[in-house]
């Protein structure tokens, strides 16, 4: 087993990470950008600053990096290609995107269940579910389509 070449994880990563948000800005910056907007205001929110979306800016090129390293982590096992990156992708969708959307309307049922939190104290005020569903299901697809694209820059060292 070689051992992972961390500039072709950091080329691919970058790449992986401008799929990701060229898809967050088409998905959250146009098409759900009202929906977003009329959410965070029903909870007495401000729309997202220009501080944050840069801060997710980087997060999606982070998140690319670790796309191509988790590929390049299971490639000597599933081999290289489309389906090893598929299943990277996958993995970290189903960890990432999935849990957490899980993890965050229990943490809504519970909240609602104890009142231990009014919506002025939650960070976001608990979001509608269909947002969450969506940007999962979204996420369903970019994420796998971001690591194809980064996987296909990588070669072992």
């Amino acid at each position: 087993m070689s051992k992972i070449n961390w500039s072709r994880v950091i080329l691919g990563g970058l790449l992986a990470g401008l799929v990701l948000n060229v898809v967050d800005f088409v998905y959250y910056g146009m098409v759900m950008k009202e929906d977003m907007a009329a959410a965070m205001q029903a909870f007495g929110k401000q729309p997202i600053p220009a501080s944050m979306i840069s801060v997710l800016l980087v997060w999606d090129f982070v998140m690319g990096i670790g796309l191509v390293w988790l590929y390049a982590a299971i490639r000597p096992r599933f081999g290289a290609g489309v389906k090893t990156a598929v299943i990277a992708g996958l993995a970290l969708w189903f960890f990432i995107e999935l849990m957490s959307a899980i993890g965050t309307t229990l943490d809504e049922i519970a909240m609602h269940a104890l009142s231990a939190l009014t919506k002025e104290q939650a960070p976001m005020g608990p979001f509608p579910e269909r947002l969450y569903t969506i940007g999962a299901v979204v996420a369903l697809i970019k994420i796998p389509l971001a690591c194809v694209a980064g996987a296909y820059f990588y070669t072992e060292a």
